[in-house]
């Protein structure tokens, strides 16, 4: 949502005439073409990338390979990092052009939305931070049950963690074969006691 308020109020409001007489359309930041281009850029690639990663997540239950989650998940913890890294840029270059721009009758038209892309650009830097952590702390997890292995729980939130399963309690000795060359061997050598229980 950050992102639309971003890259919408920069498209809609931010490209201003400098005069009446002139119907050229001038980047309301310091007259900077590239602060408009690169706040819109990086609002869209958000958005986009939001969409994917929502998508991912639909999905990520479904996912049968511990190698694809697990790239999966790396591929959220870069890209939310790199996310929050370029909506810092963003943040400060806006804000510094914004800084430097002389006030005309144009740059006052679009103040507003000017201002809400530098405040919207500044929250998106906490919200992709906070996606990179929680990122990470799935990484973290690693293979434990919760993140990998969800197909053997029931799907009812309600319902017991299932147990170990049982067996009868009585051991069988049909399965156990004795050692090979056994008929040969004494069965107490010579020196040896047998300790008592």
């Amino acid at each position: 949502i950050f992102s639309i308020v971003v890259f919408g109020s920069i498209v809609n409001e931010c490209y201003v005439n400098r005069d009446a007489q002139n119907p050229e359309l001038h980047c309301i930041f310091n007259e900077n073409e590239s602060a408009c281009s690169y706040g819109i850029a990086v609002g869209i690639i958000a958005f986009f990338g939001c969409v994917f990663f929502f998508v991912v997540d639909l999905y990520f239950q479904q996912i049968s390979s511990v190698k694809d989650r697990k790239r999966a998940v790396l591929l959220d913890l870069g890209f939310s990092g790199f996310l929050a890294f370029l909506w810092f840029v963003a943040f400060c270059f806006l804000a510094n052009q914004w800084q430097r721009t002389t006030m005309s009758r144009g740059a006052l038209q679009g103040a507003d939305a000017a201002r809400a892309a530098i405040t919207f650009s500044f929250f998106s830097i906490i919200v992709w931070v906070v996606l990179a952590l929680r990122a990470l702390q799935r990484y973290r997890l690693g293979t434990d049950m919760s993140l990998f292995a969800t197909d053997q729980f029931a799907t009812d939130p309600n319902a017991a963690y299932p147990g170990y399963p049982t067996g009868s309690g009585i051991e069988s000795t049909d399965t156990y074969q004795s050692p090979p060359f056994t008929e040969t061997l004494d069965t107490n050598p010579k020196g040896y006691q047998v300790p008592a229980y």
